[in-house]
């Protein structure tokens, strides 16, 4: 699929114009494959690197334009269950055109960053601005159901919680990695400011977006170790709210053990020290000892706090 926009008053808008200036493709098909890798000249194997999910963030020049390949969160849907995956974006440059290829529909040009556009290489920097807030935003995400499985792991007995968290924390090392990449994409981009021809407010916006995403990725780190620090603690948890539970079932199976004993012994058909014909007395002689030593469990239990 393809999608045309142009710059009007400082803003992407949707165009069907062919002087369009930002060309989306999203999940080209062989037709569309074809005419950028023979018509535009971007090599086949950039444009294939940019549609793979584990291709590293780099920048690359071409005689023609420049080719860039950054790392962004992708879309989480419930079926992903806990676990958080990262896509990769190309981006290529020419003189008087942008072309960004997905392999997915993502909002990658939307949003509070894509204002105040002046020309292409605006669009090419915000790209990367709005990859490190989604990065952000998905952090805020990961930390609330964090927060929800730590309430479920303190009172459950089950490894689905655990499993859940352990998942959450593989999704911050894709998110490393990923914060890692771009990091070393923007400082490229940084030395080669004059080759790529950015303006002086293109290099101090680049400076922004390089603090930001240090931030990030700061961020992502602590809250990596966090999780991994806990994750023991955590198990233990789990742990013993299965001990307790096995503790107190014993404790009821005592209980009901010792009177079943009692009753047993005087159920036995030898002849026993107490009347046994035309008397009930019998009777409630075992039920009493058997009450008994029910109660002897429950007040021991009690006594001891076990």
């Amino acid at each position: 699929m393809l999608r045309k926009l142009q710059i009007s008053n400082g803003k992407l808008v949707e165009t069907d114009s062919d002087a369009a200036e930002v060309y989306v493709y999203i999940a080209p098909d062989e037709a569309e494959r074809r005419y950028l890798v023979d018509t535009l000249k971007i090599d086949e194997h950039t444009l294939n690197s940019s549609l793979d999910p584990d291709e590293l963030s780099r920048l690359e020049f071409e005689p023609e334009h420049i080719a860039m390949i950054f790392k962004r969160p992708k879309h989480y849907v419930a079926e992903d269950n806990f676990l958080f995956r990262t896509a990769s974006t190309g981006a290529f440059m020419f003189k008087d055109r942008l072309i960004v290829l997905l392999a997915e529909d993502a909002p990658v040009l939307e949003g509070k960053p894509f204002f105040k556009i002046q020309a292409i290489q605006d669009v090419f920097l915000k790209l990367i601005h709005r990859a490190i807030t989604h990065f952000v935003e998905h952090l805020r995400g990961i930390n609330m159901i964090s927060m929800e499985l730590e309430q479920q792991i303190n009172t459950s007995m089950e490894n689905k919680y655990l499993i859940n968290m352990f998942t959450l924390e593989k999704s911050l090392v894709y998110y490393l990695n990923a914060t890692s990449s771009n990091g070393m994409l923007i400082e490229k981009l940084k030395v080669s400011a004059n080759k790529v021809g950015f303006s002086q407010e293109n290099i101090e916006f680049l400076d922004d977006i390089l603090i930001e995403n240090n931030q990030c990725q700061r961020q992502i780190d602590i809250y990596s170790q966090v999780l991994a620090s806990l994750m023991d603690a955590r198990a233990s948890i789990v742990s013993n709210n299965l001990n307790m539970r096995m503790k107190t079932l014993t404790l009821i199976t005592i209980s009901i053990m010792l009177p079943t004993l009692i009753v047993s012994i005087f159920s036995m058909n030898v002849k026993l020290p107490i009347p046994q014909e035309n008397t009930i007395f019998s009777f409630w002689a075992v039920f009493l000892v058997s009450l008994s030593s029910g109660a002897l469990v429950a007040y021991l239990t009690w006594r001891r706090r076990w």
